[in-house]
């Protein structure tokens, strides 16, 4: 399955292949496009396990089948037989053993009472009770001590598991190949209309869809231009409703009499 998937937030292109009846999606992270103009998408599967996406004749993404895919086993596994040992110092800092905390410390309050509270004038203290100021945040109170950290003498470093060969991995030259290419099936899956789906080429030879491409591309750079003209079109078309809106609404103001031009009303008498 090739193509873009814009769903949501979701804006990528999927490339899924797959390997002995699994279907595997591409590890890498490759944003589509996402406007109103049309796209080429491009994806080549070369003999020698390598592969490109392109987007518009330009490249995308590249690399190995084998590394950008989960098809094969990893080449290397953590092995079994080791473990970190069990006086490995992996901590870089510990607490200094000659700080001490300062005499004091724990004699500071978190809160006090603030000193600029006043009992309310209306306070009963038969009904209310004793009045009691609020409590602040004490300035002075400075949390709860620890001792500094300094760099650690027995710091060994981060513990790496040894790797060794994985005796599951086998090598596959042929990972790219498939038993036929006949058939071609397009899924859909859309919660807005216009879109288009069209010139699907599968061809076993880069210089044939090369030539292809250069026709769509074409085609797709005079649809840009000609939206950019559309666009500009509107704009200018917009810009003169706004201006003749204005208009009208000025010359109305200025039809209407002011308020001290508007005749005085007598009283009956």
């Amino acid at each position: 399955m090739f193509g873009p998937d814009i769903c949501g937030s979701t804006k990528r292109i999927h490339v899924i292949l797959t390997y002995k009846g699994k279907n595997h999606l591409i590890n890498k992270n490759i944003p589509c496009e996402s406007d109103e103009l049309s796209h080429l998408y491009t994806l080549i599967l070369r003999p020698d396990n390598t592969y490109e996406v392109q987007v518009d004749g330009k490249e995308k993404a590249k690399g190995k089948l084998e590394e950008d895919w989960d098809f094969l086993p990893p080449k290397e596994i953590k092995d079994p037989k080791e473990s970190k040992p069990s006086d490995w110092v992996d901590e870089k800092e510990i607490a200094d053993p000659e700080d001490k905390k300062p005499e004091g410390w724990d004699d500071i309050a978190r809160e006090l009472s603030d000193p600029s509270a006043k009992k309310p004038e209306d306070w009963d203290d038969d009904l209310d009770g004793e009045w009691e100021a609020p409590m602040i945040p004490n300035p002075d109170y400075k949390g709860e001590w620890r001792a500094k950290m300094i760099p650690n003498p027995e710091y060994k470093g981060e513990w790496v598991h040894p790797l060794i060969e994985n005796p599951d991995y086998a090598p596959d030259a042929n990972i790219y190949a498939f038993d036929s290419n006949a058939f071609l099936g397009i899924e859909i899956w859309q919660v807005k209309s216009g879109t288009i789906f069209d010139d699907f080429l599968v061809t076993d030879s880069v210089e044939e869809a090369q030539k292809e491409a250069d026709s769509i591309l074409k085609r797709i750079e005079a649809e840009k231009s000609a939206k950019e003209e559309d666009d500009k079109k509107k704009a200018e078309e917009a810009k003169i409703a706004e201006e003749a809106r204005k208009a009208e609404e000025d010359s109305k103001k200025a039809s209407e009499p002011a308020a001290d031009d508007k005749p005085e009303e007598k009283e009956d008498l």
